[in-house]
């Protein structure tokens, strides 16, 4: 069976990059606007409820 892999050009792998920080930076926010926004909603109570 021969070699079937694909190589990719430098300019290629530079934009594969950058997507995927894209991508990777996305996700982050998205986490930290969850975050906030369930904070929020909870009230600055949230932290004087007994355990």
């Amino acid at each position: 069976m021969e070699d079937d892999k694909v190589s990719l050009t430098d300019s290629q792998k530079k934009a594969r990059r950058g997507r995927s920080v894209a991508i990777a930076l996305a996700l982050v926010a998205f986490v930290v606007i969850i975050y906030v926004v369930t904070i929020v909603k909870m009230g600055p109570t949230i932290l004087d409820r007994p355990m």
